[in-house]
C-alpha cells in the first residue's frame, strides 16, 4: 500500500471533517451505534493522546497572556491613593497565585470520574444555594461598591456566584438525564428547572448580581434545549426570560439609567456618570487602531479606565495590541467554545448524555460570558459586571473556569478511553 498516496486523502478527510463540524481527529474515534450499546470502529489507525493537547495548550496560552495583561493593566494602580498600600506587583502576584490554586484544583477535578460528578451534582447545587444565602448575611458577606457578592476567607475572597454557575451546569445536565422520559412535558420537565433557576436568580438579584443570573439562565435554558426539550418550549422559556429581564430593568432606576448611558455614553449627563467606563473603554480601543500602541503603552489604564484589570481588560488589550489583538482574542474564544461543544457532542454520540450536556453547558458558559464581556468592552452591549473568562483578574472566577475545563478534559479523556474499547 502506498502510504504517500494516502496522506493527501487523510488530510482532505480531516479538512472536510472540520468544515462539517467534527473535531480534528474525531474520525479516528468509534461512534456509538444507538440502540445496540456497541461502538463501530472507524477505519484507519487510532492514534490518540491521553488528553486533549490542543485544548490544554490554548488554555495555557490564555492564562499566560492573562498574566502579562493583568500586570500591564494594574501596574500603575498603586499610584492611586485608593491602592496606595499595594505594591506595583500586587495584582500580578495574586493573579499568579490564583492560577496556581486553580491549576491544582483542576488537576484534582480531572481525577474525578464523570459518574461521580453526576452522582453529587444535586448536592453541589444545594451547596451553592447555601453559599448564596451566606453571602447575604451581614458579617459574612463582604460589601464592595454597594454589592454583597463575596465571602472573606482570610487569604482570599470567595464569590459564591461562580460556584453557582458550575453547580447549575452539573445540576441541569443531571436533571435532563433524570427527566428524559418526560422531556416533552412542560409541567414535568421545564417548570421544576425554572423554579430551581428562579431560586438561584432571586438570591443573586439580592446581592445584586444580574450578570451572573443572566449567565446561569442561559446555561440552564441551553442545556434544556440541547437535552431534547422541543423548540416551542425553548422559545417560550426564552420569551419568559426576556420579559423578566426587561421588567427588572424597567423597575430599577439605576439599571434603567445604565441602559440610557449605554445608548448615549458621550452625553454631558452620562460621560462622567454611568457612561464613564464605556466611553473610556471606547477611547482605549480607538487609540489602539490596527496594531496598538505597544505592550505597556496604554494611557487609559493610568487611572482613567476603572476596573481595567478585571471587567475592562479587553479594552487595554485593544489599546496596546489594537484591532489585531482583539481579533486574536475573539478568535481564540470562538475556537475554545466550538471545541468544547464538539467534545460534548461526541460524548452524546457515545450515549454519555450527562457528560455531553456538561461539556456543552461549560461551552455555553465560557462562550456566552466571553461574548457579554467583549460586547460590553466594544460598546455593543450595556455595561455589565462580567469578567473575561480565564483572563480577567479574579480568583473565584478563574478557579471555577479551570475546574469546569478540567471536567471537560475528563469527558474527552473518557471519550477516548471508550473509543479504544477500554474502561474510563
Amino acid at each position: 500500500m502506498n502510504l504517500a498516496a494516502l496522506a493527501p486523502q487523510r488530510l482532505a478527510q480531516r479538512v472536510t471533517g472540520w468544515i462539517a463540524g467534527s473535531r480534528s481527529g474525531a474520525d479516528d474515534i468509534p461512534v456509538s451505534v444507538r440502540g445496540t450499546g456497541s461502538y463501530a470502529p472507524a477505519t484507519g489507525k487510532v492514534s490518540l493522546a491521553q488528553f486533549d493537547q490542543a485544548l490544554l495548550w490554548v488554555i495555557v496560552g490564555l492564562l499566560a497572556f492573562s498574566l502579562v495583561m493583568v500586570y500591564s493593566a494594574s501596574v500603575a494602580l498603586p499610584d492611586n491613593p485608593r491602592f496606595l498600600r499595594y505594591s506595583h506587583n500586587h495584582f500580578l502576584f495574586r493573579h499568579a497565585i490564583a492560577i496556581c490554586i486553580g491549576f491544582v484544583a483542576a488537576v484534582l477535578a480531572f481525577q474525578v470520574p464523570i459518574a461521580t460528578w453526576e452522582r453529587f451534582a444535586p448536592w453541589l447545587f444545594v451547596g451553592s444555594l447555601v453559599a448564596l444565602v451566606l453571602v447575604l448575611i451581614p458579617g459574612i458577606g463582604v460589601v464592595v461598591n454597594g454589592a454583597r457578592r463575596w465571602v472573606s476567607l482570610g487569604f482570599m475572597s470567595f464569590q459564591p456566584s461562580e460556584l453557582a454557575k458550575f453547580a447549575v451546569v452539573l445540576y441541569a445536565a443531571n436533571y435532563m438525564v433524570r427527566k428524559m422520559e418526560v422531556k416533552e412535558s412542560f409541567l414535568r420537565a421545564v417548570v421544576p428547572m425554572a423554579i430551581a433557576v428562579g431560586l438561584v436568580g432571586a438570591l443573586l438579584l439580592a446581592e445584586p448580581d444580574m450578570g451572573a443570573f443572566l449567565v446561569i439562565a442561559i446555561i440552564a435554558m441551553g442545556i434544556l434545549f440541547l437535552g431534547g426539550v422541543n423548540a416551542r418550549m425553548a422559545f417560550l422559556i426564552a420569551g419568559v426570560l426576556i420579559v423578566a429581564f426587561m421588567l427588572m430593568i424597567a423597575l430599577s432606576d439605576w439599571r434603567r439609567e445604565r441602559i440610557f448611558a449605554y445608548l448615549d455614553p458621550w452625553s454631558e449627563k452620562h460621560a462622567l456618570g454611568k457612561g464613564y467606563q464605556l466611553s473610556h473603554a471606547l477611547i482605549a480601543i480607538g487609540r489602539g487602531e490596527i496594531f496598538g500602541v505597544g505592550l505597556g503603552g496604554s494611557v487609559e489604564k493610568l487611572h482613567w479606565l476603572p476596573e481595567a484589570h478585571t471587567d475592562f481588560l479587553l479594552a487595554v488589550i485593544g489599546e496596546e495590541f489594537g484591532f489585531v489583538g482583539i481579533v486574536v482574542v475573539i478568535g481564540t474564544f470562538l475556537w475554545l467554545t466550538r471545541h468544547i461543544m464538539l467534545i460534548g457532542r461526541q460524548a452524546v454520540q457515545m450515549d454519555q448524555l450527562f457528560a455531553g450536556l456538561v461539556a456543552q453547558g461549560v461551552g455555553l458558559w465560557i462562550g456566552f460570558q466571553a461574548f457579554i464581556n467583549m460586547g460590553v468592552n466594544l460598546g455593543a452591549l450595556p455595561t455589565k459586571g462580567l469578567t473575561l473568562p480565564l483572563m480577567s483578574y479574579g480568583g473565584s472566577a478563574l478557579l471555577f473556569n479551570l475546574i469546569a475545563l478540567a471536567v471537560v478534559m475528563r469527558i474527552d479523556y473518557e471519550n477516548r478511553q471508550r473509543g479504544r474499547g477500554g474502561r474510563s
